[in-house]
């Protein structure tokens, strides 16, 4: 789904994020139509982004359709918007399946990640939404609701990013997880970023990933590169 509140330097959704040419993106009946021409095919259906819940109604009526045409349902979320999240949880219609929550970096750090406005209106909005509770605040609320879902319900995701992920992020982040928890790591690819800056930052070698996944797996068993 298009736009996006935060800005991640090593995005590579860059289209998503910025969301400027409306052209290139799937209209919701088009997706509804090939959900329905699809559906004995198909048993899965991932709501992704940008940040899907930048538009909450519309998600909502994304998974009502497709779990009425027998769907499973795996929603991606940044952990920015906690209540919508909590409010979707709550609906037993609407309810996701599945949670995939990106933990960025460690909570104080998150203000690295901030964006001045945004050109989508549903990016301005959720911007505005930002103000009246900190970063910090917000993920941390979003990894206690995603936590308290069953272990086979959730899942942590964060990009080995070296300025914004090393060692003492890691141990911040695995304080704040469940001992349970399914903690994927990925690659970070310096191509095709959000910030061009980015681009020229050198990844971890294979050593540097396997010793940050190690130090992980020290604290949650769960953790992986994948």
């Amino acid at each position: 789904m298009r736009g996006c509140n935060l800005r991640c330097p090593y995005c590579y959704n860059t289209e998503l994020v910025e969301a400027r040419d409306a052209a290139i993106f799937v209209p919701i009946h088009e997706i509804l139509a090939h959900l329905k021409k699809r559906a004995n095919v198909l048993s899965g259906f991932v709501i992704s982004g940008g940040e899907p819940l930048c538009q909450p109604d519309l998600v909502r009526r994304l998974i009502l359709e497709a779990r009425a045409l027998g769907y499973k349902i795996k929603l991606d979320t940044n952990g920015m918007f906690p209540d919508r999240l909590q409010k979707l949880l709550d609906d037993s219609a609407a309810r996701p399946d599945y949670i995939a929550l990106d933990v960025k970096t460690s909570p104080a750090r998150y203000k690295e990640l901030s964006q001045a406005g945004g050109n989508a209106p549903q990016a301005q909005e959720a911007a505005a939404s930002l103000a009246f509770e900190t970063f910090s605040e917000k993920i941390i609320r979003s990894i206690k609701i995603v936590s308290s879902l069953a272990d086979d319900a959730r899942e942590f995701r964060t990009v080995l990013y070296p300025p914004l992920v090393a060692r003492a992020e890691i141990e911040e982040i695995a304080a704040l997880l469940p001992a349970d928890a399914n903690w994927y790591f990925a690659k970070f690819q310096n191509n095709h970023c959000l910030c061009a800056a980015a681009e020229n930052v050198a990844p971890y070698t294979d050593e540097e990933e396997a010793a940050l996944v190690d130090l992980a797996r020290s604290k949650i068993s769960g953790a992986e590169l994948r």
